[in-house]
């Protein structure tokens, strides 16, 4: 198995704060419809949470006020060191480094699994199902999965949002992304993100079917409103954040519209014995 390329280890080791990208201002919005999305599927009491790629632990604190106990496995040992700082008042959080194409976990070792980050850096559909069929083994029979994937049309929204698509080279790697999904940053600029792969709706639910899980649901997190920053003057105001998220909610499950949000979250279940 090929190690993670040095370029998406430095865009995190070196590049950008992923403790920061979600957990505040306008950016909150991602965090926020995750949250609500996890916690209605979650089955209800104290439960053993893995974290799979779960960065600097900004879903494991959560988790873990909830009263859960997380267990994080990241690649970038930075992402690692900093969930080892976490204090959380409920709940406990411990981390290590480590793969989603294969984890160290026991079978069936926990109630369920999150992948809010790997599948965007598995560029191979292979490597994607291997991480999928990983999670599908850690997670107790009946248990959820919850797998984040970046939608295809992303970078072409963001793009044309924040002004990078009249750029010839921002355009050259949205060319990219539309044709086969591969996104690439041959000039490693930090703000237009590192070597990664962007779904289809359709297609991240066949990859979760294909590794052996039940798909519950496919939904678009963010909705129009992601590639809308001027609505970032809104978020502080709670009206109008509940506005937002209203906007989100109300088209999370529309198969016409799933396309709209940047980034897409599967529900789905290790199928019980029978």
């Amino acid at each position: 198995m090929d190690p993670l390329p040095d370029e998406i280890l430095q865009h995190y080791e070196r590049e950008v704060d992923e403790a920061q990208r979600i957990a505040h201002g306008f950016g909150q919005l991602e965090l926020v419809r995750t949250r609500e999305i996890v916690r209605r599927h979650l089955p209800a009491g104290a439960l053993r949470i893995l974290d799979v790629g779960g960065g600097t632990g900004v879903h494991a604190a959560w988790l873990a006020e909830d009263g859960h106990d997380v267990h994080v496995v990241d690649p970038v040992p930075r992402h690692v060191e900093a969930v080892g700082r976490l204090t959380p008042s409920r709940g406990r959080v411990t981390a290590e480094l480590g793969d989603a194409r294969r984890l160290a976990a026991a079978d069936a070792a926990f109630d369920a699994v999150l992948l809010l980050g790997p599948l965007y850096h598995l560029t191979e559909r292979g490597e994607r199902l291997a991480a999928l069929r990983e999670a599908a083994r850690a997670v107790r029979p009946g248990g959820p999965v919850f797998a984040a994937a970046i939608n295809r049309f992303a970078s072409l929204f963001d793009g044309l949002s924040r002004g990078f698509l009249f750029d010839p080279a921002f355009r050259a790697v949205v060319e990219g992304d539309l044709a086969d999904g591969r996104h690439r940053n041959p000039g490693r600029n930090p703000r237009w993100f590192t070597t990664a792969y962007f779904h289809r709706p359709n297609e991240l639910r066949s990859e979760v079917e294909d590794a052996g899980l039940d798909v519950v649901e496919v939904v678009g997190v963010e909705g129009l409103a992601g590639s809308l920053p001027t609505l970032a003057d809104r978020w502080d105001d709670e009206a109008d954040r509940d506005v937002i998220l209203w906007s989100a909610r109300a088209v999370e499950s529309e198969p016409s519209l799933l396309g709209l949000s940047a980034h897409l979250l599967a529900v789905a279940r290790r199928t019980p014995p029978r």
